[in-house]
Formats: C-alpha cells, sequence, structure tokens
C-alpha cells in the first residue's frame, strides 16, 4: 500500500526538464525553452540558477557573469558566435537570476558557456557549460 501511494505521488508532479552543472563552489541549474528543444530562429529563453555550496542563490546583481555561445564542436581558442546580454529573471522558486533571450541562426548542436566571478569576493570564479541542441 505504501509503495502504491508513493509511485502516485511521484506520478503527480509535473516533469521539468533542467540540467545541474558544478565548478568549484557553484553549481547552476540550467533550462531552456521549450523544454530544452529550442527551434532555429526563434527567440528562446535560457536561465541560470547560481547557488553557492550550502544552496544559498546567487543573484545576477552578485555576480559579473558572462554568457557565451559556441557552436560545437569548437576549438579551444574558439571566438564565440554572440555574447547575449544577461538579465536578472524570476522563474519557478528561483528570483533575480541571469537569463538571456537567444535566437539560434542554424538547427544544429551549440554549447552555452556561462561564467562569472563574485562582486564582493564571496565565491570563486566559475565556468560552466551546457551543449543545446536546436531543431529545425
Amino acid at each position: 500500500m505504501v509503495t502504491i501511494i508513493s509511485l502516485l505521488t511521484v506520478a503527480s508532479i509535473p516533469a521539468i526538464a533542467h540540467n545541474v552543472e558544478v565548478s568549484e563552489e557553484v553549481a547552476a541549474t540550467f533550462h531552456i525553452e521549450p523544454n530544452h528543444n529550442p527551434q532555429v530562429n526563434q527567440p528562446t529563453t535560457a536561465w541560470f540558477a547560481l547557488t553557492r555550496r550550502g544552496g544559498n542563490s546567487i543573484p545576477l546583481s552578485q555576480c559579473n557573469c558572462i554568457l557565451r555561445v559556441y557552436r560545437t564542436p569548437r576549438a579551444n581558442d574558439a571566438t564565440p558566435l554572440f555574447e547575449p546580454a544577461l538579465t536578472p529573471l524570476n522563474v519557478e522558486k528561483y528570483r533575480e537570476i541571469p537569463g538571456a533571450k537567444i535566437t539560434f541562426p542554424q538547427a544544429g548542436a551549440y554549447e552555452l558557456e556561462i561564467s562569472g566571478t563574485a562582486k564582493d569576493q564571496s565565491f570563486s570564479p566559475f565556468k560552466l557549460s551546457y551543449t543545446v541542441n536546436v531543431v529545425p
């Protein structure tokens, strides 16, 4: 009986796709609309819920963050295709997290790389990357 109730509870939780990466003492939960399947030439929103070790959120106002977008595969010295401006977003339970509007010019694989330093030196510099497949 307990197993059945547990399965029913889990089945009622909505599925939301997010990817989590960790660099030094910073972790980021990443999401891109719609459902991690952006479409070519369609503006999409990407967001990064940054947290420091222990779970405290890092709002964009406390981070010198940069987002770079590359085609993949890429060389180590590749120049980014573009660096979308980051703006603070309120998404789900997260407040003032880094987010950006991105329009991918072609179908295929892209790498989104977010890096940053603390404005008050409260966390170590970080660099995280995510692969995104853009559909036609």
